[in-house]
């Protein structure tokens, strides 16, 4: 995934209400500005956010968007090395979409067909929908990862998540009607070599998680290279199954 236009770097002052955060703009056409971007992560950004941290942010071509950059990169320096970490929670589906097209994914190839956001369940939508003409359909519901406590083992979620448990139990159901159901991560922290579920930080999302592997829905976690110019899927990390 390229970014559409070059990203601008900024100092991260504070992020709060869960979508806004104000930056210091170091480069691009308001440099030297303090002025209130766009937050696009519903969750705690455990690790993250940090006053003082360099970021990265996209700047909208639409004249008329209340706040015209977008918090996308943040630069961490641990756990592990020095890297950057995508915070956008936008990009996963899009992210997942580009690794099962290109054959990154394994088991999820050989598909005739993918579809996007296909109603399903409860009032849901599932992120990706794979289908072929001779098997069961494949539900494929994609989160986002970018919580990491020690260094090279992600965890997920990094806040409570009612959601999040009820695409497992929808999966589940999908498993039980005769379909294939996959829970795919996508990691947004680089270089990962593990991958589990953070227990402490929503047990009813854990317990959930272990209810949907009894029932047979598989889980994956994708890694992505992060860069200022890209977000690009490139390769598996291991999940440990809580």
């Amino acid at each position: 995934m390229q970014f559409p236009t070059p990203l601008f770097e900024a100092r991260l002052i504070k992020r709060y209400k869960r979508f806004l955060a104000d930056v210091e703009m170091i480069t691009g056409p308001d440099a030297g500005q303090m002025i209130t971007i766009h937050c696009p992560n519903p969750g705690s950004m455990m690790g993250l956010a940090r006053p003082g941290a360099p970021v990265f942010v996209s700047r909208s071509p639409n004249s008329k968007r209340k706040l015209a950059y977008t918090y996308e990169l943040e630069h961490v320096e641990g756990p592990g090395s020095p890297c950057l970490v995508g915070i956008n929670t936008m990009h996963p589906n899009k992210l997942a979409e580009e690794a099962i097209v290109a054959g990154l994914v394994p088991g999820l190839t050989g598909f005739d067909r993918l579809k996007r956001e296909q109603k399903y369940g409860e009032k849901s939508r599932i992120d990706i929908l794979l289908e072929t003409d001779a098997a069961p359909l494949t539900y494929v519901e994609v989160k986002n990862v970018h919580l990491m406590r020690q260094a090279g083992h992600l965890e997920f979620p990094d806040s409570v998540t009612a959601r999040g448990a009820k695409h497992l139990a929808e999966l589940s159901a999908m498993v039980e009607a005769g379909h294939r159901a996959v829970m795919l991560f996508v990691a947004q922290w680089p270089g990962a070599q593990t991958m589990s579920v953070a227990a402490d930080i929503d047990p009813k999302y854990a317990t959930a998680l272990t209810n949907a592997i009894n029932a047979g829905v598989e889980v994956l976690a994708l890694d992505c290279a992060v860069t200022q110019d890209a977000i690009t899927p490139c390769g598996m990390v291991e999940f440990v199954a809580p």
